[in-house]
């Protein structure tokens, strides 16, 4: 993909908004459009996810990723969607099966953004980006938070659910989890690109932009 004055849609959650960058400019999708000379369209909302909540509190960060799905820029060039921790981590939405297509589990929402994405940017670039790791990411009950008996995974099962729902669609998958090199089980990495264990820092940000845009480029 040429990149140079493209337009993108980017649609993400509090890492997308920019937590834990100093400042908005240095988020990753700000880094992104300066080094790459583009143009994005940043819908990042802290706490949203991708499925639909049994419990809506009406509170902003309820606007999930398959409702927003319908506010992009339709003459964009290309979209990039950055979720699923927050599903993990907080959601009361079930994982659900492969069968589902409605959003209000894991799986159907997976199928329903991806497939509502195709239809309404079908022939442009559609790239989803894995989650970064985080601490505790191996607890079946995410963050201890409102979750239901029903809902079951640690962080890696929602990855490879994206992952599969990505392949059934052939969406390509910027795999951060694999290959972003930020751990922060490791003390060193955790200290220097995402100190709260979850967001990055300004370096963090940058990694994930220069991936992004490499990652791009090779579609």
């Amino acid at each position: 993909m040429e990149l140079k004055g493209a337009t993108i849609n980017i649609l993400g959650d509090s890492i997308t908004e920019g937590v834990g960058a100093s400042c908005v400019e240095n988020r990753y999708a700000d880094v992104f459009a300066r080094l790459y000379g583009v143009k994005v369209n940043v819908d990042g909302i802290g706490g949203s996810r991708i499925a639909r909540q049994r419990v809506n509190t009406g509170e902003i960060h309820e606007r999930d990723f398959c409702l927003r799905m319908h506010e992009m820029d339709l003459s964009a060039d290309a979209v990039v969607v950055f979720g699923c921790t927050n599903d993990y981590g907080h959601g009361d939405a079930p994982i659900g099966t492969f069968d589902d297509r409605a959003p209000d589990t894991f799986y159907g929402a997976c199928h329903y953004l991806m497939s509502g994405l195709i239809e309404r940017f079908c022939g442009k670039p559609i790239v989803f980006m894995s989650p970064l790791h985080r601490l505790d990411e191996n607890n079946p009950e995410g963050d201890g938070t409102d979750r239901k008996l029903d809902v079951r995974g640690t962080l890696k099962d929602y990855r490879d659910i994206l992952m599969e729902v990505a392949a059934y669609y052939a969406i390509p998958v910027l795999d951060l989890w694999a290959t972003s090199g930020m751990q922060p089980e490791v003390e060193a990495c955790r200290e220097r690109l995402m100190p709260d264990g979850l967001h990055p820092s300004d370096e963090g940000h940058a990694i994930i932009a220069h991936r992004l845009g490499e990652f791009l480029k090779t579609l």
